[in-house]
């Protein structure tokens, strides 16, 4: 179904069903589809199941601004929301005060150069060299389900699932139109957008700044939660007070990141898991980017989230259109637990792909810190025997493999087997691994070129370099010019190479540097700013061929751990390695931190060796078990050279996966308690969508003298409900347990953990 506007004209294209009655008016099909353009007040409102969005058309200028975004409402009747009535006025009331206007007006998509001093979402400089831009409202079109975004990954939906608005603006002067796109869901509280920008003029365009969406509104002494760290130390929860002038989030590095996220809340003071409002906006994107908020002279606040804009400049020639990378907004009336949930459900259902979209993932043994690279086929072979009479059912081949590779300063780019290590090549390998039982997985890291490899001497134009200047290294290797198209196709030639030579059913892909010195021996000098979002997009192309043309294969994706974990990546991979550090303590954070926003079935969390390689803790064996449960759990460590105690546990802690996993991977999760805030205590818990079964995972990090036991209060549980806790006798309400809460016995020593389970009868 589609209904497109022009000029506050309606005029209706709706394919009804032969046998329904065309008595049903064009606004009621609107509505159904949580959309509604009313056309007296001019006004859109845009409704998901619990909040409303609402933008208005002001003047006889037709401009666009931002009326409301909270709680759903069934009014829509709140223009004066847009304070067009007080002085200075609409520009067609008080001309003389049109900057007054443009610097306080809600504006929907801000634009630079005109009077509005604030934050722009698009700034574009002509080839004159002037930098004006002015949008206006020319039409819109509402639409059934959801196209996809050329070249990018996106939310998607089908036409019972999701509607689209598309408010087509204009700049005449410049002959340049901008379509700003809005998609809502039947199901969750997300609401996808994102921006087409279109040359229709005769002269290029430069684009200085093209922001994803921005939203304005009135500060009401918002905090500010962003994910900030570092590498083996990713996404870890900061909160602070929102101040007067600019601040953020963001990366120039080419990837999303270690150290920050793509990912910011606004909430209200009062906020906390189940209270409070929180506003979220998360980037389906895993290049460089920016989320920043401006409070204002007039206590406003302006919040915008798109591509970074220090590096980026891009030539829009006439007749081209660029389309900007997705933001994912969302709002929640009862704190940050309404968020998580409504990005959990959105990213499961209208983002992750593929075969492994509602699977449980194999339970994989990875070499890297059992071997790094000291490994050969017998080693290898080894690992896969023990592994698969514990149950554990593939076996990864990490980094080492490949070209002369036995340690990372070379062979990046020659992607062939190593048959010194892998004797009779890798389908013999594979061939043996699968003997066993045993799916068979391999490491890549495609992106990337060592200097003593044979791909860069005989091309060392296409590392990604600044003529005339030696570029930085990082780990002793240079990042591809994946805008480069030769590169992209060499690449996927080897890697299908190496995929199409045997049984692999798993590939985990990585990248273990940032971007630097940024220049591209095929880009033109007025083009060289593309670089970094054209590295993006090939990275994409890259990994869309992969999941075509390997459907069955399950892809992971990596950057030196956690440093590219983001909606974008997911689109492509159902999971990603969360983090190098797999320290069961340490992990506790980042896990929190991560499970915020995404589901836990994306987090890529291995049981390791003690001392743990990264921080030297020596946790229990157990408690490894516990925390690695709360992704798709694996094991990272020599499982031929463990203790007998620890290996002899293997078998249970599999038993537990199988048996939670499904609970896990589709259960909605809430977080209890936080070693972050409570420094002694960690605690989750994921409940089945039917309210039958529930799983509390708690973590006491540190033991307490004269403390006989713990109380802790669970969520989501069926109030009028009993449940059975497992191995007990103990039967309680679910009000009981939420209310009045659950009492922890025996919970004695540092680093020691329990898994409840409770079901109901």
């Amino acid at each position: 179904m589609k209904i497109k506007i022009f000029n506050r004209e309606i005029c209706a294209r709706a394919l009804l069903a032969t046998n329904s009655s065309c008595a049903e008016s064009s606004a009621e099909m609107r509505k159904k589809m949580g959309i509604v353009y009313f056309e007296q007040d001019r006004v859109f409102k845009l409704d998901t199941p619990h909040t409303s969005y609402l933008i208005g058309i002001v003047d006889e200028e037709n401009f666009l601004g931002h009326i409301y975004y909270g709680r759903k409402l069934d009014e829509h009747r709140l223009t004066y929301l847009l304070r067009t009535n007080e002085a200075p006025f609409v520009p067609s009331k008080n001309s003389r005060e049109r900057v007054s206007f443009l610097d306080a007006f809600p504006m929907e998509y801000p634009t630079h150069g005109v009077g509005d001093y604030r934050e722009s979402a698009l700034r574009i400089r002509t080839e004159e060299g002037y930098q004006a831009c002015a949008l206006f409202y020319v039409s819109h079109e509402i639409t059934a389900g959801k196209k996809k975004i050329p070249g990018l990954p996106a939310s998607f939906g089908k036409e019972d699932e999701c509607s689209t608005l598309e408010i087509t603006c204009r700049d005449q002067i410049l002959d340049l139109t901008v379509v700003l796109s809005y998609s809502v869901f039947e199901t969750t509280d997300v609401i996808a957008r994102h921006v087409e920008i279109h040359n229709g003029g005769e002269k290029k365009l430069f684009l200085e700044k093209a922001a994803s969406m921005s939203l304005d509104m009135d500060n009401r002494n918002f905090d500010m939660i962003t994910l900030h760290g570092s590498w083996a130390r990713e996404r870890h929860v900061e909160r602070r007070r929102l101040c007067r002038g600019f601040q953020g989030t963001g990366s120039l590095r080419g990837e999303s990141g270690h150290q920050d996220h793509p990912f910011m809340a606004l909430v209200t003071a009062n906020a906390g898991q189940e209270e409070g409002e929180v506003y979220g906006v998360q980037m389906m994107y895993s290049g460089s980017y920016e989320i920043r908020t401006e409070v204002s002279q007039y206590q406003s606040v302006r919040w915008m989230a798109g591509l970074e804009n220090q590096n980026f400049r891009w030539a829009l020639a006439p007749g081209e259109t660029f389309y900007t990378p997705e933001a994912l907004l969302t709002y929640s009336a009862r704190g940050l637990d309404g968020m998580t949930a409504s990005y959990h459900d959105f990213i499961r259902n209208h983002v992750i792909r593929g075969e492994y979209k509602d699977k449980k993932r194999p339970i994989l043994i990875n070499n890297w810190e059992a071997t790094y690279f000291d490994f050969d086929t017998d080693k290898l072979l080894s690992i896969a025997r023990e592994a698969s009479e514990l149950g554990i059912e593939m076996l990864v081949m990490d980094d080492g493999w490949f070209g002369k590779r036995n340690n990372d300063d070379c062979s990046l780019g020659d992607w062939y087997v190593n048959k010194d290590k892998l004797r009779g090549g890798l389908a013999c390998l594979v061939e043996e691994v699968n003997k066993l039982g045993m799916k068979f997985g391999i490491w890549f890291e495609p992106e990337m070129i060592s200097q003593d490899s044979e791909l860069y001497r005989a091309h060392p134009d296409w590392a990604i370099s600044v003529p005339g200047r030696a570029p930085a290294l990082a780990r002793e290797q240079l990042v591809l010019d994946f805008s480069n198209r030769e590169v992209v196709e060499e690449i996927w030639r080897q890697m299908k190479t190496v995929l199409e030579s045997a049984n692999i059913e798993y590939v985990k892909w990585d990248m273990n540097r940032p971007l630097s010195d940024l220049g591209s021996a095929v880009l033109d000098p007025e083009k060289q700013g593309e670089l970094s979002h054209r590295y993006m997009l090939g990275v994409y192309e890259l990994q869309e061929r992969l999941v075509t043309q390997f459907p069955n294969i399950l892809l992971e994706n990596c950057s030196g751990g956690g440093g590219r974990f983001d909606a974008g990546m997911m689109y492509y991979s159902p999971q990603i390695w969360c983090s190098d550090d797999t320290d069961a303590i340490e992990r506790l954070a980042i896990q929190e931190g991560t499970a915020m926003i995404y589901p836990l079935s994306t987090m890529g969390a291995h049981i390791s060796d003690c001392p743990n390689h990264a921080v030297g803790r020596i946790t229990p064996f157990e408690t490894r078990g516990y925390v690695a449960l709360a992704g798709t759990f694996g094991y990272e460590l020599d499982v031929t050279r463990i203790p007998g105690e620890d290996r002899a546990q293997i078998p249970g802690q599999i038993a537990l996966y199988h048996k939670y996993n499904d609970l896990v991977r589709e259960g909605d999760y809430y977080r209890i308690a936080s070693s972050m805030k409570d420094h002694d205590l960690d605690c989750w818990q994921v409940v089945s969508k039917d309210k039958k079964e529930s799983m509390v995972t708690v973590i006491q990090v540190l033991g307490s003298v004269n403390r006989r036991s713990r109380m802790i209060r669970l969520k989501g549980l069926d109030e009028g409900k009993q449940y059975r806790i497992e191995g007990e006798e103990l039967v309680l309400g679910g009000d009981a347990l939420m209310y009045a809460g659950l009492q922890l016995h025996n919970m004695k020593g540092d680093f020691v953990g329990r898994i409840i389970h409770l079901i109901s009868i």
